[in-house]
């Protein structure tokens, strides 16, 4: 299975004051997704909006992002990723976004509750 982590719906799923501090809700992300695929053996990517700044690397995940940073940036990359995938059943996408919920399923893939999804990867 191949994750797609709609990043800032994830985030936005707990109102933990993340918004404070977006880039450390962005680390704190990619630390859960690393720790999670570590122990899980899937693969994960997690797309943001535009890169953060200053740059998250990881070993373990993809941390990608937007070509252009604008609303919704992040669900065209998402629906794009799937869209290429070589078996778009074979993705996953975390989201609570209707309409990218949507454009995954059209695309052949299915789709993940972020909330649930935090709370598994965050108890």
């Amino acid at each position: 299975m191949h994750w797609i982590v709609d990043g800032m719906n994830v985030i936005g799923s707990r109102p933990d004051g993340w918004w404070r501090d977006r880039h450390a809700a962005m680390v704190r992300l990619v630390d859960l997704l690393e720790r999670w695929a570590a122990a899980d053996g899937d693969d994960v990517t997690v797309v943001f909006e535009q890169p953060p700044r200053p740059a998250i690397v990881s070993s373990v995940i993809e941390v990608a992002h937007a070509k252009r940073a604008r609303a919704n940036s992040a669900d065209d990359e998402i629906v794009r990723r799937v869209r290429a995938a070589p078996d778009p059943a074979s993705v996953r996408v975390v989201t609570s976004d209707g309409m990218l919920s949507l454009q995954v399923h059209a695309a052949g893939a299915s789709t993940y509750p972020s909330a649930a999804f935090r709370a598994q990867i965050d108890p």
